[in-house]
């Protein structure tokens, strides 16, 4: 069975490179291994030695930190019913991220303000 922090740690490689638009095959031809291999570190089922982690945090253009971020308070916190626990790990929601940061930054602005509103009379 997968340690929990091997699993937190792919998902966290899994999100980053959904988020940027990178492919696995994109991933694992600029760490230089088979991208069956990002397939596994993804899932938890391999777990990432420092230096890999180290290569893919270059790449995907983030600190080693990002991937062990949120690995204490995986609980979340308040209505549990008004969000996915596990926010960025809900492809929805990733979708929608990376849609809003599509858009012009004066729409998006106007976009924001709209959801803000609409949040705030359901």
């Amino acid at each position: 069975m997968a340690h929990p922090v091997d699993v937190h740690v792919g998902k966290r490689i899994r999100q980053r490179r959904w988020l940027i638009g990178m492919t696995q095959q994109q991933l694992a031809e600029q760490v230089g291994i088979k991208f069956q291999q990002i397939q596994k570190y993804e899932t938890g089922a391999n777990r990432v030695s420092a230096s890999r982690l180290w290569d893919i945090a270059r790449t995907l253009d983030v600190p080693v930190a990002f991937f062990f971020e949120g690995i204490e308070g995986t609980e979340a916190e308040g209505d549990a019913g008004a969000m996915p626990a596990d926010l960025m790990g809900d492809k929805e929601a990733l979708d929608l991220v990376r849609s809003y940061y599509a858009i012009p930054e004066n729409q998006r602005r106007r976009l924001f303000d709209l959801a803000r509103v609409l949040s705030d009379v359901a």
